[in-house]
């Protein structure tokens, strides 16, 4: 972060759970002492800009594109430490802004007020929703989870993310929220006319290079931009090298066969939101029907493109 050019005005980091519960040698004491994950929190985002909107999440495993450059291999990496920062400058035409919306144990209800008050509701630039759910082990989380996504599931937007293992930073211009013990939803909002994005759903049948290969080829379909354009793989832990029969990486080597000249980066979490959907301005490929896609699900991988407009 210390060699970075350009100023950032939204950060996305994001690490598995043994970096921010690992230990590190205190000189002091002489002996290890283990990290809070609070003071690593803290640590980052003293490194940016004080009006930069960061957030930060813990995950079981990482997926990454080191350096983000086209010319590395993507990694899906399910043990050991390893993260990564996403850093978004100024974009003409982009607007990315975090939110939060947690539980309230007093109303079972929802108020859809905040949705218009975070960009969701009422935003004809809306584009894309990156969601992440926090705390999803807790009585009602799975509740609350539809509560958030349902109202947003509609024919323009692409949404997709996962369940985490908790977020470490969330600030924004509104000031800072703290993550508490509730259950929760965070994420990213993309909007901008010239946005555009495509998701498919790889279920529980893609088992094998061939079939994972066949849903790259749909997402390829599509015709998204690759220039200025994002990769993002959020998978189920019980997905991966287990998955494919410990073969490694698959999903990662799949994606780079269609998309070589695109960054991939995600991770593996405890659920996964989204479904095939692909739009570009108004154009949805996939017809709903008039049914609501069902946009959670468990041992699927939500693979997703975001083309954030074409650069001078």
């Amino acid at each position: 972060l210390q060699k970075v050019h350009v100023l950032p005005q939204t950060v996305l980091y994001i690490a598995d759970a043994e970096t921010f519960s690992g230990h590190e040698e205190c000189h002091e004491q002489k002996k290890a002492r283990k990290r809070n994950s609070k003071e690593t929190a803290l640590a980052l985002e003293k490194l940016l800009p004080k009006r930069c909107q960061v957030l930060g999440l813990v995950t079981p495993g990482i997926v990454v594109t080191p350096m983000g450059s086209s010319s590395n291999r993507p990694q899906e990496i399910e043990e050991g430490e390893a993260g990564f920062a996403l850093l978004f400058p100024k974009i003409d035409g982009v607007k990315i802004h975090t939110f939060h919306f947690s539980k309230d144990v007093k109303n079972r209800v929802f108020d859809e007020s905040k949705f218009a008050e975070a960009g969701l509701k009422n935003n004809p630039d809306l584009r894309v929703v990156l969601l992440f759910g926090y705390n999803s082990w807790k009585t009602g989380a799975t509740r609350f989870l539809h509560q958030i996504v349902n109202p947003l599931n509609e024919k323009s937007i692409i949404l997709a993310g996962g369940q985490v293992e908790s977020f470490t930073s969330l600030t924004s211009e509104n000031g800072q929220a703290q993550a508490g013990d509730a259950c929760g939803v965070v994420g990213l909002a993309f909007s901008g006319p010239h946005i555009q994005s495509a998701t498919v759903l790889l279920d529980q049948d893609v088992a094998d290079e061939r079939t994972a290969e066949a849903a790259m080829q749909r997402l390829k379909a599509a015709n998204i931009p690759e220039h200025n354009t994002l990769g993002f793989m959020f998978a189920c832990v019980g997905r991966g090298y287990r998955h494919y029969k410990t073969k490694r990486n698959m999903e990662a080597d799949a994606f780079r066969k269609f998309f070589p000249n695109v960054p991939l980066f995600g991770f593996f979490g405890h659920g996964e939101i989204g479904c095939d959907r692909i739009v570009t301005g108004n154009f949805v490929l996939r017809e709903c029907n008039d049914i609501k896609d069902d946009l959670l699900h468990g041992y699927t991988t939500v693979m997703t493109l975001i083309h954030l407009g074409s650069t001078k």
